[in-house]
């Protein structure tokens, strides 16, 4: 990716690559759905942004199968996510911001961050790994362990799991503090409601029940 071709980026096309990243698409195919509600955008926005990241080569779209990104867009989006979490991990850890009001101010700083800056943030921050709502921070050199793309949705009745990481969303990162759930919990999927009703889940260490909205439940990654 030259400084030409990213100086084209624009917040929402960085905004596509970020999620196509976080559900997995640097190893297999995202339909046009997740990213549509991982984004709340209309399927219909989803597909005309896709074509004109397939034209700029940073993705690669199958019919009926679904998008992945392309080695420039992988490099792109790596740069983009190691950027906004290690910001993220600063306001949070070091100022003390709740985790569900970091998205957007990671979005400005992250668009402002010269390799040098971050370098020493990088290292003042202690060479973390991981976000604080889970999700992977690349090293310099591109280096991370893979997450799990594992939705909470697609979890079977009767499975234990652990909580691994959320979705960057704000709306989803109040109502999961709401409702006291963290990155690490254990718990038992008990039911999945009909025509896209809430997950039933059981908490290991406490025994209590909570019901997660459908969508939500696209926004929780499980291991």
């Amino acid at each position: 990716m030259t400084k030409n071709e990213s100086s084209n980026m624009t917040p929402m096309k960085e905004d596509y690559l970020k999620i196509i990243f976080e559900l997995g698409g640097t190893q297999k195919k995202i339909s046009n759905k997740q990213i549509a509600l991982s984004l709340n955008i209309a399927a219909g926005s989803v597909t005309e942004m896709v074509n004109k990241l397939v034209k700029e080569e940073l993705v690669e779209h199958t019919p009926y199968a679904g998008i992945s990104l392309t080695k420039p867009g992988i490099l792109l989006a790596e740069d983009l996510v190691r950027k906004h979490r290690l910001w993220e991990c600063f306001l949070v850890y070091k100022l003390n911001y709740k985790l569900q009001d970091v998205d957007g101010e990671s979005e400005l700083l992250e668009h402002v961050t010269s390799e040098y800056l971050l370098d020493h943030l990088n290292e003042f921050l202690g060479y973390l790994t991981h976000c604080p709502h889970g999700g992977v921070i690349p090293d310099k050199e591109g280096n991370y362990e893979e997450d799990s793309h594992l939705v909470l949705e697609a979890v079977e009745d009767g499975t234990k799991v652990n909580i691994e990481r959320f979705i960057d969303n704000h709306d989803l990162l109040t109502y999961l503090d709401d409702l006291e759930l963290h990155i690490g919990d254990k718990l038992t999927v008990v039911s999945h409601a009909p025509f896209e009703g809430p997950v039933e889940i059981k908490l290991e260490n406490t025994g209590e029940v909570r019901n997660i909205s459908y969508k939500a439940a696209h926004y929780i990654f499980v291991k």
